[in-house]
């Protein structure tokens, strides 16, 4: 295979309100976390199974920062679609750390209100072109 692919998309809800961090040079990042569930009947006994997974979300497009900070809370579900991309970076003690995460940057990071309302009555889906430029490394989070 001549190329690859490196592009995440889910469907879930935000365990907690969006967080934001500001960089040095006035960029923005907003973390959300992200559930997703799965449910399934056991074979076995018949009950009804589930497993969540949570995940992590970094968006750096300025408008879709403005978007999710405005308008997303605990709770809303959302659609997203990103990149995967793993940060190393030192902590507090000086060790090495890892942090992988789904990366909203570029043109290709979309992100979609499924629950929100909008003034047209529907949910709306979001693209904005790249943010500032910022150093993924200065903030572990």
């Amino acid at each position: 295979m001549a190329g690859s692919i490196n592009k995440v998309i889910l469907i879930g809800n935000l365990g907690r309100d969006p967080e934001m961090r500001i960089f040095n040079n006035g960029g923005k990042v907003c973390k959300l976390r992200i559930a997703t569930s799965e449910t399934w009947k056991d074979s076995q006994t018949g009950e009804r199974r589930e497993k969540t997974e949570w995940h992590s979300i970094a968006i750096f497009q300025e408008g879709l920062v403005r978007i999710a900070e405005q308008y997303l809370r605990k709770g809303s579900k959302v659609y997203i679609e990103g990149k995967l991309q793993t940060r190393k970076w030192l902590d507090q003690s000086g060790q090495d750390r890892y942090s992988t995460e789904v990366v909203l940057q570029g043109y290709d990071g979309v992100l979609t209100m499924l629950d929100g309302r909008s003034e047209n009555g529907g949910a709306p889906s979001y693209q904005d072109p790249p943010a500032r430029s910022n150093d993924l490394d200065e903030i572990p989070f």
